[in-house]
């Protein structure tokens, strides 16, 4: 009852477009999930996201739930998840994916889910990693461990966004490294971020958990961009 009298007067609103939310609506208007454009990787064998990775690093699986579009939907609940402190919309989205990815026979051998870490600056000025609540929601509802402590960001950077892949990979080639390989050697990791753009930062990130001898690399995103 109290929680209803607090809605009544701070009524919660939509990520995506912003409109008052329904008591059984959480996070995402009914509206906005039907509008929101899926991929439908997990179901396309060589997918877009596989596609980016060819030649670059060897993939087992890659998907991503949404596509990324400037001014849509995704974009506005991505801007509110990295920077205006909405966290929980990171873990809705993994429930959401969850129930895509459950039967996905490429995932069932899965170990270890490994987040795209922040650097500790960063993580002090945003106060959180806007992929945890995505990775736990998975680890959750697929039942394997996240581990967020293997893989580390060495080096403050600015933000990647305006750069080429060009650019990002001269950048971010030697940002990350694993803190220990000890019990991961033939580990078979997944690794999840939030928008895929060139793919260099989970590129990176692949080098550095693939010096584990005979580990493997899937990697699952919130959202795919084209741009």
């Amino acid at each position: 009852m109290f929680q209803n009298l607090i809605n009544l007067f701070f009524p919660k609103s939509c990520a995506g477009c912003e409109s008052f939310l329904l008591a059984d609506e959480i996070v995402i208007c009914t509206q906005c999930r039907h509008e929101i454009p899926l991929t439908n990787h997990h179901k396309i064998e060589n997918n877009e996201v596989f596609q980016k990775f060819y030649g670059r690093i060897p993939l087992e699986f890659g998907a991503s739930l949404f596509y990324f579009h400037k001014k849509g939907i995704v974009q506005e609940m991505m801007h509110k998840l990295k920077y205006q402190g909405q966290e929980e919309i990171s873990t809705v989205i993994g429930h959401w994916y969850s129930k895509e990815l459950q039967d996905v026979e490429q995932l069932k051998n899965i170990d270890y889910i490994i987040p795209v870490p922040l650097h500790k600056k960063r993580l002090r000025e945003r106060g959180y990693n806007q992929v945890e609540g995505f990775g736990k929601a998975l680890s959750e509802n697929l039942k394997i461990p996240y581990d967020e402590h293997l893989l580390s960001r060495k080096l403050y950077t600015k933000t990647q966004t305006k750069k080429d892949l060009l650019g990002r990979s001269n950048v971010i080639d030697s940002v990350f490294d694993i803190s220990s390989s000890e019990n991961y050697r033939g580990k078979h990791f997944l690794l999840i971020d939030d928008v895929m753009t060139t793919g260099s930062t989970l590129e990176a990130c692949s080098r550095a958990l693939l010096k584990i001898p005979d580990s493997k690399i899937s990697i699952v995103c919130m959202a795919f961009s084209h741009s």
